[in-house]
């Protein structure tokens, strides 16, 4: 048998804790399916005596991750201590530049860095590899740049943060506000301590960025991911489209196009009945369009320290067999820039807004979309107030940017009473 592969574990949070767990309880399964036996040297966390429900004393402790990062017995450096920059970065560049293949969950640091990150490991012939970072225990990272390799693939497409399918389910299943729904959340602990991370669309986005780059050779551009969080979602958006046969979902959808790299997570609505539609809870669910595989669905567990520790393992797994595989699929220095295209394949798109009381508002409204090309598809009005008049229309397929001067026509009319709230009907 090879000599142990020897971790070096950075951050004992939830995820942190998994591992350890997975490595002390699992020694004898992960050495009969690896042919060598995986080991802990070595671990740091912010706090040295919390009570992590894991013994640490046959461990060696460093205060210091960059100082953990380049230990001569630490052969894979595990970083799970989050953050963009910082102590992460510090450490995970340390570790590689010694020779150390690196194992991450961090989906912000790769978001932003990744491109440095990979050409750094390229260049230091080391390993780094992050299937935790993105929808938690579902191998989404291995199907791509493994099982799907040899497909060009059309469409990356998916709910990847549980906290807001969470939330939307909740407001439709319990006839919940968006801030009733929000308060019941982080009463559970399911939202991060900033949590715009979450239902701003930022911690989704990052995953989609990384997923764009693999599933088409480009370098990691999270800047140009058209961001739209669920804020502004209400209970009438909820029913309404369920009575269109929708749901709404927080959806991130990448695709190459003529124009250049469409990446947006935004709210849209999906057909109800489509498995995307049928997505409840905290649960994660990534849809893949390949030109040879046609559409391939992938459903679990996007977080908590089982599913993500299990994804932790799946990659020093990985490097405990040999297999030694570039970051994003394919050598860093091959990743080319992509251009940005902003939402330029047309849709169908959903309209709610209200509209001051008085003769001809909503003929002005219809008459603004005619006058762009967009055709409408069906239009509503209901819930009728003394002040003001909600109306609900669904247009045939239109490109975003026309929707934008329509929208900013509108605003000139002087008949809207409030901004209206503009969801895409994404055909999944």
């Amino acid at each position: 048998m090879s000599d142990p592969l020897r971790l070096g574990i950075a951050g004992l949070g939830t995820v942190g804790a998994g591992v350890v767990k997975i490595v002390r309880q699992k020694a004898a399964l992960l050495s009969e399916r690896t042919g060598r036996e995986v080991t802990i040297s070595a671990v740091s966390a912010r706090h040295r005596d919390a009570d992590r429900g894991v013994p640490l004393t046959d461990y060696a402790w460093e205060d210091d991750p960059v100082q953990l990062a380049v230990r001569d017995d630490v052969d894979v450096f595990v970083e799970l201590m989050g953050g963009s920059d910082g102590p992460a970065k510090a450490a995970t560049e340390a570790a590689l530049k010694a020779g150390k293949d690196v194992v991450t969950a961090n989906k912000a640091m790769l978001a932003h860095h990744g491109q440095a990150l990979a050409q750094l490991a390229e260049d230091q012939g080391c390993v780094l590899r992050f299937e935790a970072a993105v929808a938690g225990g579902i191998p989404i990272i291995k199907a791509l740049t493994e099982g799907l390799a040899g497909n060009d693939i059309t469409r990356v497409m998916g709910v990847m943060n549980g906290t807001c399918n969470y939330i939307l389910t909740r407001m439709e299943n319990g006839g919940l506000t968006y801030d009733e729904a929000f308060a019941e959340a982080d009463g559970l602990g399911y939202l991060e301590a900033d949590p715009e991370l979450d239902v701003g669309g930022i911690d989704a986005g990052h995953k989609l960025a990384l997923l764009a780059a693999i599933a088409y050779g480009t370098q990691v551009a999270f800047d140009a991911v058209e961001l739209e969080g669920i804020g502004r979602i209400s209970i009438e958006d909820i029913r309404q489209a369920a009575d269109m046969g929708y749901k709404i979902k927080l959806l991130g959808v990448s695709r190459m196009t003529g124009r250049g790299l469409e990446q947006r997570m935004a709210p849209c609505l999906v057909p109800a009945t489509s498995p995307l539609g049928q997505l409840e809870g905290g649960t994660n669910m990534v849809v893949i369009e390949g030109d040879q595989v046609g559409q391939i669905v992938m459903r679990g567990a996007g977080a908590g320290e089982g599913p993500t520790a299990s994804a932790v393992m799946g990659d020093v797994m990985d490097i405990a067999r040999g297999t030694r595989l570039s970051t994003f699929g394919q050598p860093a220095s091959s990743l080319r820039a992509a251009t940005p295209s902003k939402s330029a394949t047309p849709a169908p798109y959903y309209l709610r807004m209200s509209l001051v009381d008085k003769p001809g508002a909503l003929a002005k409204i219809a008459t603004v979309l005619g006058n762009a090309g967009i055709s409408i598809d069906r239009m509503r009005q209901y819930g009728h107030t003394a002040d003001a008049a909600p109306v609900l229309i669904v247009t045939h397929k239109a490109t975003r940017s026309t929707l934008n001067e329509a929208l900013e026509a509108m605003a000139q009319t002087g008949v809207l009473a409030s901004d209206p709230v503009v969801l895409r009907i994404e055909q999944v």
